[in-house]
């Protein structure tokens, strides 16, 4: 007999782990042992940005610190709702390099494919918080566009992807950008932005791994790590999955009050990065997004310990300490203050 129904397929484990993620701030608040008190205000906080982490992340938390490094890159917070002059939607200028739909284009010789608005984690600092992705999300259109316009510009020769979380998407989606980027002559590069790796491992699996390594171009993939205590076993295991594809992996965190403002922290992200196979590569002063004020330092107190870093680590475990500027040519690199 032939069967009328195709048989049941079971999601891949890192789709069934982000369905499954903490989206309740009582729940994240019970699975830490934290009291009532923080509830009011991250609820508040959660509907104007909604709460999302991974129970994998949450399990590498302190239980009852709330002031646990960890835990204060996603909880919500009544900060968030205070308005601060020089804080903004569009911190970064995304919107002001639009070049086709998803597409910008802000630095010579590079586009960024924002691929989609979902992620795995809300980062409580995150600079696209605002932004409109139901409009500019190359994804709605099955990437055509946005690489019709990679095409259309000599000047392309690497095509980064970001959103969102690329590797939100599934391994076919997926699989079909590549093929697009494959057949545009000019593209020699793919570099890959993703918190993933991260928050969840689980995600660089063998389906993944088959089709980034078909990709016949130069590959990288940018992670995102601010604290030491966010790399373990599984996060080392993913990084030697990447790195078994021929990909260059680095790092980007940001500095975070409260988080890792302390050049012992930095010293030991490095170290901890090193050690699983990341080369350290930015570290960014906070982007002045509206609702993260409170994540931010003085320019001063970033030299100072970029300068202290330095002095404590060799020049290639040292990230470079940079701010993005909307209209700038450039990251612009920071000098670490004179010792």
């Amino acid at each position: 007999m032939i069967p009328t129904t195709r048989p049941f397929r079971q999601p891949p484990a890192w789709q069934r782990a982000l369905q499954d993620a903490v989206t309740d701030p009582a729940e994240l608040l019970s699975l830490l042992g934290l009291g009532p008190e923080w509830l009011a205000s991250a609820r508040a906080a959660a509907r104007r940005f909604p709460l999302k982490v991974p129970r994998g992340f949450v399990a590498r938390m302190r239980r009852g610190d709330p002031q646990d490094p960890l835990l204060r890159q996603v909880l919500p917070l009544d900060a968030e709702l205070d308005e601060v002059p020089g804080f903004g939607t569009d911190p970064v200028g995304d919107l002001a390099a639009k070049a086709g739909p998803g597409l910008l284009h802000k630095y010579a010789g590079r586009a960024l494919l924002v691929t989609t608005g979902a992620c795995a984690v809300h980062c409580r600092y995150c600079f696209r918080r605002h932004f409109p992705y139901e409009e500019e999300n190359a994804s709605r259109a099955g990437f055509g566009p946005a690489l019709d316009a990679i095409r259309a510009d000599p000047s392309v020769g690497e095509v980064i992807l970001s959103g969102g979380d690329p590797l939100t998407l599934g391994d076919r989606r997926l699989a079909t950008l590549f093929d697009g980027l494959r057949e545009i002559p000019q593209v020699r590069r793919v570099r890959l932005h993703t918190r993933l790796p991260v928050v969840l491992p689980e995600r660089i699996d063998a389906g993944f791994l088959a089709v980034w390594s078909a990709l016949p171009l130069q590959k990288v993939i940018v992670v995102h790590a601010n604290h030491a205590r966010e790399i373990d076993a599984a996060v080392r295991t993913a990084v030697a999955g990447l790195r078994a594809t021929d990909t260059i992996v680095l790092n980007q965190a940001v500095l975070l009050r409260g988080v890792n403002d302390q050049v012992g922290d930095l010293v030991d992200l490095s170290e901890a990065l090193f050690e699983a196979g990341v080369l350290p590569y930015y570290l960014h002063v906070l982007d002045r997004v509206a609702g993260a004020a409170h994540f931010d330092l003085p320019l001063e107190t970033a030299q100072r310990l970029a300068a202290e870093l330095a002095a404590r680590l060799p020049g290639y475990l040292v990230p470079r300490l940079v701010r993005e500027e909307p209209g700038a040519a450039a990251k612009t690199v920071l000098p670490p203050a004179s010792r």
